[in-house]
């Protein structure tokens, strides 16, 4: 985004309410991508979803949401970001009605997929707004009380969520988004003014969109399709992720050929700017997975109601929440290497706390998520820092765009593949029959083969997401530059 706007700043009057229309609405768009999570060992017996359909419940909102974000940007600068901004709540809020009111798993997968573009068109616009609103010396106590507002929103949210599905029903996770709306779209009307980038020229790169949301949509739906252990699946598996993987190749040989591209190739020439965007495909894939499978063990093995669920994670958004802020300072202080090596050291260790799968709650999950909540609070501040600094000036907003697209991206195959591997390693251990996290009644004459596969399933998958997060702390001691390093050269 460029610093110019054809708005004027506000009158300091109407700032803190357009400051609350902004974090409210990114606030539905965040919770919503996690809370959700606690819906599905209900959305499986609710609705008779299978895994596959879980898993697409999740992806679809994602997938949507990564592949447009940039696109979503763009538009706001160069349509209007107040109109795109209110574009986005309203699709959001439509689709939010579809989602509570879906009558089975397509339907409601077909919801979360419009959830995901109108996400996509009001999530970008937010810190945009922010910048159009409040002049140069007041923007950064802005955005910082917009990034902790979600942070604690975001922190908050699967607890609340968790208490309305409990006393209600799963729906109500999607009911609360249509008042929170109604609040949003009212104060846009009344307070805020509309703004554009004066700079901004020359269309959108349509092309890129289509070749990066189809690549990314078929290697989603091939390693989907390894969740489900039928007969074939894996050779058709196959069939679609090896078209998606030249997809991704072809996306950027084509960025490389186009005048507005959402990709530029010469910002990978950098490679400080290639190594923090690997760490983030890492870390947030790492994170993403655990957060997918913690919540059905909690559930389903451990026997906890969604709202216990809820609470038991509340720690982890609060110390993100609450902390991030000040190892951004120590970054700024000592440099983003040394912070990037060692939370991705710590979330690691957190990841393999939880491997051993001890019987104590405190022992074999809170305590690791708290180890892993530390190390994400020590990391997201500075690695957003060396993204940007590891690119020029001119380059930034494309950098900010690409980043922001990894880590959705990161949540969407990281799901889709530990889900798969969950799967795999489940059949592999139990003779090919069940699922992965349905149990038979205690007694069983099955259930303690499935309660060991299960056990070596879960313990399997979670030593994956921690190698993910060793290798990220690898690539930060090894690719990204110490303190006051130079910036690349990048056309």
């Amino acid at each position: 985004m460029s610093s110019d706007s054809t708005a004027a700043y506000t009158f300091p009057a109407q700032r803190p309410w357009i400051l609350a229309a902004t974090i409210l609405a990114s606030a539905m768009a965040f919770i919503d991508g996690s809370v959700v999570t606690l819906a599905l060992p209900i959305l499986r017996t609710d609705l008779d979803a299978s895994l596959a359909q879980l898993l697409w419940i999740l992806n679809a909102y994602t997938l949507l949401l990564g592949a447009l974000l940039m696109v979503g940007g763009g538009a706001g600068d160069r349509l209007g970001r107040r109109r795109i901004f209110t574009l986005g709540t309203a699709i959001f809020a439509l689709a939010s009605l579809g989602c509570a009111l879906a009558p089975n798993p397509t339907a409601l997968i077909a919801a979360r997929a419009v959830q995901g573009v109108g996400a996509a068109l009001l999530v970008p616009q937010s810190l945009a707004i922010i910048s159009a609103t409040y002049p140069a010396g007041e923007r950064g106590r802005a955005i910082g009380l917009w990034a902790g507002a979600s942070a604690l929103t975001t922190a908050l949210g699967p607890a609340f969520g968790g208490v309305l599905m409990e006393l209600f029903s799963w729906r109500a996770a999607f009911w609360i988004n249509l008042p929170l709306a109604l609040i949003v779209l009212w104060l846009t009307r009344h307070y805020m003014p509309e703004s554009r980038d004066p700079d901004a020229s020359g269309g959108l790169d349509w092309g890129g969109v289509l070749i990066a949301g189809l690549a990314c949509g078929l290697l989603t739906l091939g390693l989907t399709v390894l969740t489900e252990g039928q007969s074939g699946s894996s050779l058709r598996a196959w069939l679609l992720i090896v078209p998606g993987l030249v997809g991704l190749v072809g996306f950027f040989f084509y960025e490389g050929r186009v005048r507005q591209a959402l990709a530029p190739p010469a910002l990978f020439r950098s490679r400080a700017f290639t190594g923090t965007n690997l760490m983030t495909l890492l870390v947030y894939g790492a994170l993403a997975g655990v957060m997918f499978l913690i919540p059905i063990d909690l559930i389903e093995r451990r026997g906890l109601s969604p709202s216990q669920v809820g609470l038991a994670m509340l720690p982890f958004g609060l110390i993100i929440g609450l902390l991030s802020s000040q190892a951004g300072k120590l970054g700024d202080r000592f440099g983003a290497r040394p912070m990037l090596v060692l939370g991705s050291v710590l979330v690691g260790l957190g990841i393999a706390g939880l491997v051993p799968q001890w019987t104590s709650f405190w022992l074999g999950v809170e305590v690791p998520l708290c180890v892993m909540s530390l190390g994400m609070a020590t990391l997201v501040s500075p690695l957003t820092t060396a993204v940007m600094n590891s690119v020029p000036d001119h380059r930034a907003g494309a950098a900010s765009g690409i980043n922001n697209t990894a880590s959705r991206l990161a949540g969407l195959f990281a799901i889709a593949g530990v889900g798969a591997c969950a799967a795999a390693l489940f059949r592999a251990l139990n003779a090919g029959v069940g699922q992965f996290g349905l149990f038979p009644p205690p007694g069983d004459a099955n259930y303690d083969a499935t309660l060991n596969a299960y056990h070596g399933a879960l313990a399997g998958s979670l030593a994956l997401m921690a190698v993910c997060a060793l290798l990220a702390a690898i690539l930060a001691a090894w690719l990204v530059p110490g303190k006051n390093a130079p910036v690349e050269a990048s056309a």
